[in-house]
Parts: structure tokens; sequence; C-alpha cells
């Protein structure tokens, strides 16, 4: 492993901003926090005071112009990350991007092509992967611990709606929350998508629908290996962040049950219960945020590929873009129809 110190910039210093700006100066050795910029001010100076970062930059132009910085990690909103991926690799930096890249492949496509010029990093903020618990369910696929995988299903539900003036800039639930499953579905049976389709709602806010979007929805997968898969989502579980997933194999199945502050079970002579899981994803994916830094950190410290590519973050986009089209047009949608400029094979062999 390189002993290099690596410099590090951060573009964003809202919620996640903050977690990673924490990770690197206070879990990571051998990093150094550079600089950090936003658009609110008084936001980059608190989490550079936290986190002893020495520079405050005015823009992303000033940030990006520190000429020891290796490095920065794209935390602000999604409309800017695929503009800010080309600035950054134009700079020659290596990038960590929040996901999703952007709302159209057009632009996504453009900063991937950047990335690919300028013979840079980038790996995508899909954190989930980096969770030990799917992890394992991954290494049950691959290892043929469970045989053949015949059947997937995610169930992935949020405690409470985000604020509307959220949504209206998210991209939908399909960019915003269904997207870490597309991305999930994809990495445990490792293989593609060729066909969604979309049945859903407006079933817990009405004034979502106001702004377009939906809060329920249950997705079909069809993989090119045969795997059906399946994806639950709502944006109101009144219980708890709500995170599971089963597959069933020729041989066997593996689940994965949600997590829980504690493992204590009170039992009395009218019930047995326990605790309700973790409330929000900060605490149910703590260890895994550490864990995907952890896995940039080495990647461009020792020069080998991230673990989550352009290609990882590009494909699970598509796959939103094709679930919001079968649901307006009530119908499955093959993902080749989204992906106009080409089949998905030439894609992956493109990208």
């Amino acid at each position: 492993m390189s002993q290099r110190v690596l410099k590090v910039g951060i573009l964003g210093a809202g919620r996640i901003g903050r977690v990673h700006a924490e990770t690197l100066a206070f879990r990571l050795p051998g990093v150094k926090l550079l600089a950090i910029s936003d658009v609110n001010t008084q936001a980059a100076r608190q989490v550079a005071e936290r986190c002893g970062i020495p520079i405050v930059a005015d823009s992303s132009a000033q940030l990006l112009a520190q000429p020891d910085m290796d490095a920065v990690l794209i935390c602000s909103p999604t409309d800017t990350h695929a503009s800010l991926i080309e600035q950054a690799a134009n700079s020659g930096k290596h990038i960590f991007c929040e996901k999703p890249i952007a709302f159209n492949l057009e632009q996504i496509d453009r900063a991937l092509d950047a990335v690919h010029n300028a013979g840079v990093k980038l790996q995508i903020g899909f954190n989930r992967r980096f969770d030990a618990n799917f992890a394992r369910v991954r290494q049950a696929v691959t290892t043929g611990e469970i045989g053949d995988p015949m059947r997937l299903h995610i169930v992935s539900r949020d405690p409470a709606p985000p604020p509307l003036s959220y949504i209206r800039v998210s991209g939908g639930i399909f960019m915003d929350m269904t997207i870490h499953d597309f991305d999930m579905a994809r990495y445990l049976i490792g293989d593609e998508v060729e066909e969604i389709y979309v049945s859903g709602a407006v079933m817990v806010d009405p004034e979502i629908k106001t702004v377009g979007d939906l809060d329920t929805a249950v997705i079909l997968l069809r993989f090119r290996n045969g795997v059906i898969g399946s994806i639950d989502n709502s944006r109101r579980a009144p219980y708890g962040y709500d995170q599971r997933v089963e597959i069933l194999g020729s041989a066997g199945k593996i689940e994965t049950s949600n997590r829980y502050p504690t493992n204590a079970v009170i039992s009395s002579a009218t019930s047995v219960y326990k605790d309700l899981p973790f409330n929000f994803f900060m605490d149910r994916y703590a260890e895994s945020y550490i864990e995907e830094m952890r896995s940039f950190v080495d990647a461009v410290r020792e020069n080998r590929p991230t673990l989550v590519s352009g290609v990882d973050g590009r494909m699970p986009a598509v796959m939103a873009l094709a679930a919001r089209r079968s649901h307006d047009e009530r119908r499955p949608v093959r993902l080749e129809e989204i992906d106009s400029a080409m089949s998905l094979a030439e894609a992956l062999k493109h990208r």
C-alpha cells in the first residue's frame, strides 16, 4: 500500500458532505482534507472548523485549482454532479461523486467521457454495496452457496417522506430512492436487467402528487439471465427504516433482516417484542459510508480500479428512466428503449 498522504477536497457541506468529511478527518489515516466549498459559506466554515480543513474555497473552480489536491468528493445537489465531474476530470482530480450522476443520459455520458479522457478514477456513492449484510448476500450468489439465483426481492421503505422542496429537485422516487435498489439488484445478482414494469401510486401524502411524483411502488425486474426480481418501495414505514433482501436459489435461499439499535428481546406473559429498527439511513448504514470512503481512498493510493464505476452509476439511471416510462405508459419497458443510442451490450462496452 502506498504511504503517500492523499490530499482531498470536498464540494458540498450538507448532510452527506459532513459525513464524508468526518470520516476522512477522524477515521481514515493517510488522508489530509485540504479544502471545502459550498454555496452556503457558513456551512462550509462549520465543517472546516470541525474537521481541521485549512481552506474554505469561494467556488468549485477555486477548490479544483489547488495544485496539490489529488482527489475531490462531489457531495453537492444532483443537478450539479455531471458538470462538476467534468470540471474535476479536466483538473486532473480523482473523483468520488454521490448518486445519481445526472437525470439524463446525455449529461451522464458527457461526464463519463471526461473521466475517460482525463484518465482519472471515478467512484459513485452507492454505499449499500459496502454494507456487511448485503455483501454476504452477494457472496452467497458468487460462491454458489444457494445454487443458481432464481428470484430476488428487495424491500426498501423510508420512515417518512422527504419535504416537497426536496422531491421537486430530486428527480422523483426512482432517481432519489429506488436508484439504490436498482444498484443493489445489479450488484446482488451480478447481471443486467433487460425489462422493467412498475405499478405505482400516491398513498402516503397527496401533496406528493402535486409535484408529479409517487410515494408507493412495486417494480418487477427481468434480468438477462432469467432471474425475476421485485422491489417494494414506500416513502413511509411508521415502524422505522425498512431494508430487507431475499434471494431464492436452486439450492436454497439467503435473506437479510432489518438492523436494530439493540438485540434485546422483552418477553412477558402477553407478548414478546424488541425495539424498532433504526429510523434513519445514517444510522442504518453508518459503517457502509466509512467502508465506501476507505475503498475510494485505497483505489486512488494503490492505483487500482474503483469498486463502483461509471458504468455502475449509469445503469441505475437507465433503470430509473425506464421505471418512470413504465409507470407513465402502464406497460413493461425494455432498457434498450431508454438507451436508444446503442444496445445495452454496446453501451457497456462503450463505458
